[in-house]
């Protein structure tokens, strides 16, 4: 997902994104755990999407305590 995409989602729809990108990771860990993971960059994937709404969030909670 790109960064542009998630500037234009509010606060509650980048938690909404968060919950489901991290519910997606314990499911693609668990495959990985399985031996059934198609494809192993899926998971760095979700991680930086993770972290990528995580920054977003803490910029817009430091402009508006700004």
């Amino acid at each position: 997902m790109k960064i542009r995409e998630l500037r234009e989602l509010s606060a509650d729809e980048l938690k909404q994104k968060e919950l489901e990108l991290k519910d997606q990771l314990f499911k693609v860990r668990f495959q990985k755990t399985l031996g059934q993971m198609d494809n192993p960059m899926k998971m760095r994937n979700i991680r930086r999407d993770i972290a990528r709404i995580k920054t977003i969030l803490k910029e817009l909670q430091r402009k508006g305590t700004e």
